[in-house]
């Protein structure tokens, strides 16, 4: 018989233990949903939605009630959510382009797939992407291993074509591979490639980034969902029928999950990428904010403060809810903390709030939250500390409500004033002082972050 040398059976051994030790590490799925409501969900108050998933995850895992996105807007909240950091310094302060060749988030930020690769992980995404339409932009260069979905903003479901503006663009891609798939309907897609995926990586740890487009315009929920909802006033029906078609798959991913044996060695993150949309091609809304004041694109407490769970049963608390303030960069070390996996890069903005999870007294991570969005010579920001917040060149879809002197700045106490209906900047010049020194201080020392984009 043929002898193994000696260093083959050492390499062989420690190969072995190295896949052992993975295979006890947990899956994460990281879930986002696109332009949802504040409160567009049943376990955030909503009366006249069905969204028996998100319910049932809420049931199973921690409910965040003052959680921030990175950003009111698609590209800059999702970068954030996955490198950790505020979009600024992520290098993506504004939304991607949607055509082949547009600008994204560069290359060089690490994200949570290239944390778990590096950890051993099987990663994937699923849906949109929004990032980035250059190859060394696209999900493949951004550590993951299998990509499909759209790489712009936002696709017809059934044509998977992208509509804006210009000539109609197919945007279906596998791996950075054009595909076609007329007439299916893309969250069906969506659920089947990551059912395929868990299938194919269930004995080994995966991390999959489920980005859902829904309820981002066009509204196209199924018939049984347009009839449950033919009572509501317009465009409410539209919107909740799109919401409630999102929410099933969602449910089709965790019955999958569940079907494999894996919802106990399984990690589900799930926020909404920012508040709802009142564009046209929304038509005008559809989406509640609830007690919050704006919707998408606005740095009032509408745009950016929004629906978050985590679920890891059997190991994290169930059915409770914590009132602490958290940030969407929080969960690259959040997830990372929990999966004991290392992070590949330490110069984040997010903190961990496993101490949140697991208890409702742990404090607060967060003393101050930032937030800065577009370019040019009268970018939104915002700063928040404590229960004070101060909004600065503010844009809001009420904006013909604003007085100038709003706009220019916008002094709020959270506590006092949850909808954010009276400007406080005149009565309180000492915090408006102190605040706008907080976000100038932090503006200038991205000055000197080569990672950032120039404000």
């Amino acid at each position: 018989m043929k002898q193994i040398p000696i260093l083959a059976v050492v390499l062989l051994a420690a190969a072995v233990s190295l896949h052992a030790a993975d295979v006890n590490k947990p899956n994460v799925i990281f879930i986002v949903t696109d332009d949802q409501g504040s409160v567009d969900a049943g376990c955030y108050g909503a009366k006249d939605l069905v969204t028996s998933a998100m319910d049932a995850l809420a049931a199973r895992g921690v409910r965040f009630t003052q959680f921030y996105s990175g950003a009111p807007v698609c590209s800059p909240s999702r970068a954030a959510s996955l490198t950790g950091r505020y979009p600024l310094r992520a290098g993506l302060p504004n939304n991607a382009g949607s055509q082949p060749g547009g600008n994204g988030m560069p290359t060089e930020q690490v994200t949570m797939a290239e944390m778990f690769k590096a950890a051993g992980y099987a990663t994937a995404h699923i849906g949109k992407w929004h990032l980035g339409y250059k190859p060394d932009q696209m999900p493949n260069a951004q550590g993951f291993d299998y990509s499909f979905g759209h790489m712009g903003g936002c696709i017809d479901n059934f044509s998977h074509f992208f509509y804006w503006q210009g000539a109609n663009l197919h945007d279906l891609h596998r791996n950075g591979q054009e595909v076609h798939y007329p007439g299916r309907f893309f969250p069906d897609l969506m659920v089947e490639e990551a059912s395929r995926f868990m299938e194919q990586n269930r004995k080994r740890p995966f991390f999959i980034y489920f980005a859902l487009n829904m309820p981002h315009y066009p509204y196209q929920g199924d018939v049984k969902w347009l009839e449950r909802y033919k009572d509501l006033p317009y465009p409410r029906n539209l919107y909740a029928a799109f919401l409630s078609a999102c929410d099933e798959r969602i449910g089709m991913l965790l019955k999958k999950l569940d079907g494999l044996g894996l919802r106990q060695r399984t990690i589900i993150a799930f926020q909404s990428d920012n508040g709802h949309s009142t564009e046209e091609r929304a038509h005008f809304g559809g989406g509640s904010a609830g007690p919050y004041r704006g919707a998408k694109f606005s740095l009032f407490e509408g745009g950016i403060r929004l629906p978050a769970i985590i679920s890891w049963p059997g190991h994290l608390p169930q059915g409770e809810a914590r009132n602490q303030i958290v940030h969407a960069c929080d969960w690259m070390p959040t997830v990372a903390e929990l999966a004991g996996v290392k992070l590949l890069n330490t110069d984040i903005d997010g903190k961990s709030i496993v101490p949140v999870i697991r208890s409702a007294a742990a404090p607060t991570p967060h003393k101050v939250l930032h937030w800065h969005l577009g370019g040019g010579k009268q970018p939104q920001w915002a700063v928040r500390e404590g229960d004070w917040k101060l909004i600065g060149n503010l844009r809001s879809p009420d904006g013909d409500a604003l007085a100038a002197e709003d706009k220019r700045l916008f002094l709020s106490n959270l506590v006092a004033d949850i909808s954010e209906k009276t400007n406080l900047a005149r009565q309180h010049p000492d915090i408006v002082e102190r605040l706008t020194k907080l976000h100038t201080d932090w503006l200038a020392a991205q000055q000197d972050d080569p990672s950032a984009s120039r404000p």
